[in-house]
């Protein structure tokens, strides 16, 4: 019998990372959930897994922190015995001009977007040349490829998440040679929980801004993700796949 394929999501028990995760599952995927802080909305999401046929564990770490990135690769290997799939999805929203950003936000959003996707490629990518195989998938940003114009004015999180698809690229050629396989999604305006603070007709409003004429889900991106990820992809690296109803056309 083939063995089930392990993916590591991180940041993956909120949002856009929860979804991925569930969809991955969805695909019989065993899944590990990272998280940072929020003990009960990890908890909560690994009660939602249960009673699918994929398996599921929790994992709490900075992945921010080079040796807390590297630790949960190598528990994900001793809870499960392989790595087939990393989905680089943490990394918090900065919504600050460049004059206004501390020395202290700037560190934090570099390391949080750019650094974490690193060390955790880093250290996935030595259980991954093993098998001769593998998918890392790199969740970046809207605004990677335009300057941070628009409702939002966060250049410190584009400028890392710009990093994250010239990452993306650059393991996507080194890597091919071991069969690993490495690709991005670029999200649009996704109504996620962070999303429920703004006023309805302000989302509206954005929503009016897109030819399809709606704000995007997180399975919108999940299903992206699991595409990516799965058999299917199997020629394709190095790309970065829009997820964004139109709105950069």
């Amino acid at each position: 019998m083939e063995a089930r394929r392990v993916a590591v999501i991180t940041g993956g028990t909120k949002g856009i990372g929860k979804a991925i995760a569930f969809r991955l599952a969805q695909d019989e995927c065993d899944v590990v959930l990272n998280y940072h802080r929020d003990e009960a909305a990890a908890h909560a999401a690994l009660r939602e897994l249960e009673g699918r046929p994929a398996r599921a564990a929790l994992l709490k770490a900075d992945v921010s922190v080079p040796s807390e990135a590297s630790d949960l690769i190598e528990s994900t290997v001793k809870t499960f015995g392989r790595l087939d799939i990393l989905v680089n999805n943490a990394g918090p929203f900065l919504i600050r001009s460049l004059h206004d950003t501390t020395d202290d936000e700037w560190r934090r959003t570099l390391d949080s977007n750019l650094s974490s996707a690193f060390y955790c490629s880093r250290a996935a990518l030595q259980v991954m040349r093993e098998l001769r195989g593998g998918s890392i998938i790199n969740i970046g940003a809207l605004n990677v490829e335009h300057s941070p114009i628009g409702v939002f004015e966060a250049p410190a999180y584009y400028i890392a998440k710009s990093g994250v698809i010239m990452l993306t690229r650059s393991l996507a050629r080194s890597e091919a040679p071991w069969g690993i396989r490495v690709n991005a999604v670029n999200p649009g305006f996704i109504a996620t929980e962070s999303y429920e603070g703004y006023r309805d007709e302000d989302k509206a409003a954005w929503a009016r801004t897109i030819p399809i004429g709606r704000l995007g889900a997180p399975d919108d991106v999940a299903d992206a993700v699991s595409f990516l990820a799965s058999e299917r992809a199997r020629y394709v690296t190095g790309t970065v796949l829009h997820v964004h109803g139109g709105l950069w056309v």
